[in-house]
């Protein structure tokens, strides 16, 4: 790779990453819930009664960073945990009356311009891009980076 075609990608993953921290902040600013909240009670409503290791398989975020995010919807009563009858060890998380009222608020996390241009390609133009993305992210090894400094696990100012 030459270094136009390397700062030519450098270029194009700097605006994906500017357009998601500003989507990111509407979003925060919306709903009152950083960007791993949302995705963490995203999770849960996705996979049901669930425990931290799965919630953070699905959302790429080490169980520690987690274990934060829960104990903050927690805070809010937007899920409960419990403790497992067949394993004590095991906590599973699930979400509250709360939680399910606000999981059905949640705004999309891709803004509406995006969506309206992705639905607009065919599909194998669809897939093409999802694989695409995926592999620019395995190429930046990204899978063994947690997101959360990134994506800030801190409380939005109400």
């Amino acid at each position: 790779m030459d270094s136009h075609d390397a700062a030519r990608i450098f270029k194009a993953i700097r605006r994906i990453v500017r357009a998601i921290d500003l989507r990111s902040r509407e979003v925060s600013r919306a709903t009152g819930l950083t960007i791993p909240q949302v995705v963490v009670l995203q999770g849960i409503a996705d996979l049901g009664e669930v425990t931290t290791k799965a919630l953070s398989d699905h959302a790429d975020l080490s169980s520690a960073t987690v274990v934060t995010i829960l104990d903050k919807l927690e805070d809010k009563r937007l899920i409960e945990r419990y403790r497992s009858k067949e394993d004590r060890r095991v906590v599973h998380a699930r979400l509250t009356g709360e939680g399910e009222s606000a999981v059905q608020a949640l705004p999309w996390l891709l803004h509406e311009e995006f969506q309206k241009k992705f639905a607009a390609r065919d599909p194998e133009t669809q897939a093409m891009l999802i694989a695409a993305i995926a592999e620019i992210a395995d190429m930046m090894d990204a899978r063994n980076l947690d997101a959360a400094p990134i994506l800030t696990t801190d409380d939005v100012p109400q």
